[in-house]
This record gives structure tokens, sequence and C-alpha cells, in this order.
């Protein structure tokens, strides 16, 4: 019997006891994830001080994000051969092992190390969560799970950047670290006896293991050149032409291993899935142009606005609780209508009306009509979020949820880099300088014109219209394949006979 027809029996054999019992565990490893790349921000002044270097203190930020970023897609590849669950608990294990390290470090490149270790853990976790949900629930009720993860993304965003500042400052820093000890052990627990339970989808594979390194070096050359590009050097500098070239190199070797491999660490029908394909482009554009907005707008409060440090962390909640509201109703009406793509589309257009909105009156607009705005842009931005993950896994096989859900997962870190570092460039390339001259006292002191920042911002509020646009674009061109709900429609829907 065709596997693609035993997958959906198999899921319905778990009772709803079984599903909250894994969503629960699944749901505490993802925070585990989230919660680390928030938690950290607000403690780096404590650690530079204590551990006496202030001037590498963005690697350990940085490290978190290149590790994690190149080896999500391993983790969905290793979840296609061995199962999801001994990939899951071995990156909580690692994520784990990472953490204590952390916290015993003596020095901060030791830090730096362990972070890189934590990250090699964390990487996975995320999508490794997405995939566990699609082996559970079918395509047409898997929308209104979605919205749980949206949840621990916002949790973490509020609970981190606050947490961090209180523990570092109350107890010591590396409390932010000891912490991932007790929830490790409790996801790890409730998860193990609760994934032996899960449909197994793996099939005998190879892990194309020279590919891996072609598309992590690749991967993280791209992303040192976006890390380091207009703070640590200029962006026509040598090191950074360096980088990009070394980047451009190594994935138009992984383009070719791809084509000559027996077994590519990507399949080549996943990659010519006009779905999948489609589908990343516009969350990697939604998701990018999300991020950039949360990294920067704390700099238009303080800067434009004259809001402390603290009141402009407030002036997120708009743009990051949003984003709950609007995956809630975009995931719900996908189990009830057929065109299910008519919600996210219409979201993303009020996206890019509300950014370019900002953008024609930067500067002049009250802060409570802005936070509105804000909070327009935030739901419909996250009307696309179950929509395209669950777009891309109803249009492949059970056996490659895992690849392909990471792989999505992989191409929106990077888009996140890439626009990102746009934003930065408008920024930073405007003021001809690093961040640091963009603080409240800089403007007090008239090192920084207010002036100059509101058409930076402007800029930047164009470039965020730009990106929903191009999301919108993408999500238009991409199939709308009926949802799959039963075996039938699951072999039907991915031309099975």
């Amino acid at each position: 019997m065709d596997k693609r027809l035993d997958a959906p029996a198999q899921a319905a054999s778990l009772t709803p006891a079984d599903i909250r019992s894994i969503l629960v565990g699944v749901m505490l490893a993802m925070f585990l994830a989230a919660l680390d790349q928030t938690i950290v921000a607000t403690a780096l002044p404590t650690i530079g001080s204590e551990l006496r270097d202030v001037t590498h203190l963005s690697w350990i930020v940085t490290i978190y994000l290149l590790s994690a970023t190149a080896v999500t897609p391993l983790y969905g590849k290793l979840a296609d051969i061995h199962g999801r669950r001994v990939v899951l608990l071995s990156g909580i294990v690692v994520f784990v092992i990472g953490s204590i390290a952390c916290a015993l470090a003596p020095s901060l490149w030791l830090l730096v190390l362990a972070r890189f270790v934590q990250g090699l853990g964390g990487g996975g976790l995320i999508a490794m969560g997405q995939t566990i949900v699609a082996d559970m629930v079918p395509p047409k009720e898997r929308g209104r799970y979605q919205v749980y993860f949206a949840s621990v993304f916002m949790s973490s965003s509020l609970l981190g950047p606050v947490l961090g500042g209180v523990l570092a400052e109350r107890l010591h820093w590396s409390v932010i670290f000891w912490i991932n000890l007790p929830l490790g052990l409790v996801a790890y627990w409730m998860t193990n006896s609760a994934l032996k339970r899960l449909p197994r989808h793996e099939r005998p594979h190879k892990l194309d293991v020279l590919g891996a390194m072609l598309m992590t070096l690749g991967t993280v050359s791209l992303l040192l050149a976006l890390s380091w590009g207009g703070t640590a050097y200029p962006w026509r500098s040598l090191p950074i032409a360096a980088l990009v070239g070394a980047s451009l190199l190594l994935w138009g070797l992984f383009a070719w291993r791809l084509r000559t491999a027996s077994e590519p660490l990507i399949p080549l029908d996943l990659l010519g899935n006009r779905v999948v394909r489609r589908g990343t482009v516009a969350a990697g554009f939604g998701m990018g142009t999300f991020i950039g907005l949360t990294i920067y707008l704390p700099l238009y409060f303080e800067t434009v606005m004259g809001m402390s440090a603290s009141q402009s962390g407030l002036g997120l909640l708009p743009l990051t609780c949003g984003t709950v509201i609007g995956a809630t109703s975009s995931g719900r009406a996908m189990s009830h209508f057929v065109h299910y793509k008519r919600a996210p589309m219409i979201g993303l257009f009020i996206a890019m009306a509300g950014t370019a909105v900002l953008a024609a009156s930067s500067g002049r607009l009250p802060l409570l009509p802005f936070c509105v705005i804000l909070a327009i842009v935030s739901v419909g931005f996250g009307t696309l979020l179950p929509v395209a993950t669950v777009s891309i896994q109803n249009a492949v096989n059970p056996h490659q949820l895992g690849t392909a859900t990471a792989v999505a997962n992989f191409f929106r870190q990077i888009g996140g880099a890439l626009i990102v570092a746009i934003f930065g460039a408008i920024v930073l390339g405007g003021v001809g300088g690093p961040a640091a001259q963009l603080s409240p006292e800089a403007l007090k002191l008239g090192t920084v014109d207010r002036e100059t920042m509101v058409t930076l911002f402007r800029y930047v509020f164009g470039a965020a219209s730009l990106g929903f646009a191009c999301a919108l674009a993408s999500l238009a061109r991409m199939e709308q394949l009926p949802l799959r709900g039963r075996a039938v429609e699951a072999a039907q829907a991915i031309g099975g006979e």
C-alpha cells in the first residue's frame, strides 16, 4: 500500500489527549529556541562588564544565528531519514549541553564557542515542531495549530528582553542559560514518551555530507557578510567582498552538487515544486520585512519620537502582538474556506498599504495613530504565516515533510538576514556611522539630526512596503492546492494514483 495513504490513517489513530501531550512538549521545545534569541540582548552589557570584553559582544548573538541557521536544513533531512523523535530529542540535548557550557564560560570567547554549540541544538527545534504537527494533523485542520506557534514567538518576544534584564541585574547573567536546564529536561520528558505514538514516515536515505558542508559554509559566509557589512567593515571593503565572493562560489558548488549527487541534500523535485518555491519566497519576504521592522523601529521611537529604550520596547507591542491575531484568523479560516489564499492576500495588501502610509507620514504621525497602523500592519502580515507553512507541507509527500519544512524555515531566516541588512544599510549608511550614534542622548546633543532620521525611515518604511508587495506577488502566483483531509485527498493533491 502507498505510504502516502498510510500517513493520514496513522495520524487518525492519535487521540486528542495524545495530540495535546505532543503539542505541549513540542511548544516547550520551540520556546527554548525562540526565547534564547531574545533573552540575551538585554543581558549583553552585564556580560561584557563581567567578562571584561565589550568589543566583541555582538558575537554572542551573531554566532548563535550562524550555527542555528546553517543546520536547519540538516535537521529536516535527518528527520526524514531517522524519524522526528530521535532528531528532536537530540536537538534538545545539544541545546541543553550548550546552555550549560554558556553558563560556566569563564571568558567571552568560550561563551561564544558555547553559543555556537547551543545554536547547533536550537537550529532545528522550530522546524521540527512544525513538522511534528504536520505528522499529527491533516492539512485541512493544520492551520489552526499554527496559532500556537505564533503565540510561542510572541511570548518569547515579550518575555525574553524583560527576563534577560531582570535575571542579569538581580541574580547573575549565567542564570539566563541555567533556566534552559529545567525547561529542556521537561521538554525532553514530555516529548520522549509522547512522540513514540507519532506516525512514522522515515525512509532509508543517504546524507549528502559534501552537499551539507558546501551549504553550511556558503550560509555562514553570507551571514557573516550581512552581519559585518556597514558595521564592522564598510560594505565596499575587501573582507566583505571576500565573504560575498566565497559565498557565491560555495553556493555555486552546492548547486552543482545538487545536480550531480545520487541523492542530493535537498531533493530536486522539492526545489522544482512551485508551491514550495513560491510559498517559501512569500514567507521569506514577509518574515524578513517583519524582522527588519522589529529591529529598527526602536531606533525610530528613540531618535524621532524621543522615547527612552524601555518606552520603545513597549512601542513594539502592537507589531508583535498583532501577528497572533492575524495568524489565528487565517489559520482557522483555512479549515472552512476553499480559497484559503484570499485572507493572506488581503492581509499583505493591507500591510503593504500601512507601511506606505508610514513612509509618506514619517516623523509627522503622533504616537497613538502610529501604533494603530503598526497593529494593522502586524495583523495583515500575520495572516501569511499559517497559510505559507501549511501550503508548503500540503504540497509534498509525508516522507519529505521534514526536509520541506526545514528548507522553508532556512530561507525565511536567510530572507530575514538580507532584509535586516538592507534596512541597516539605509539607516547606518545615512548617518555615516555605527548604531551607537543613534540614541536619544546623541539626538539631544545634536550629533544626530532628527530630520535626517525622518528621511531615512521614510526609505525604511518604503522598503518595508516593497517587501510586503514582493511577498504578495509571490503568494498570488502560488498554486492553491486542495487541503488534504483524508487519505484519498492526500494522494490526489500530490499526484498519487
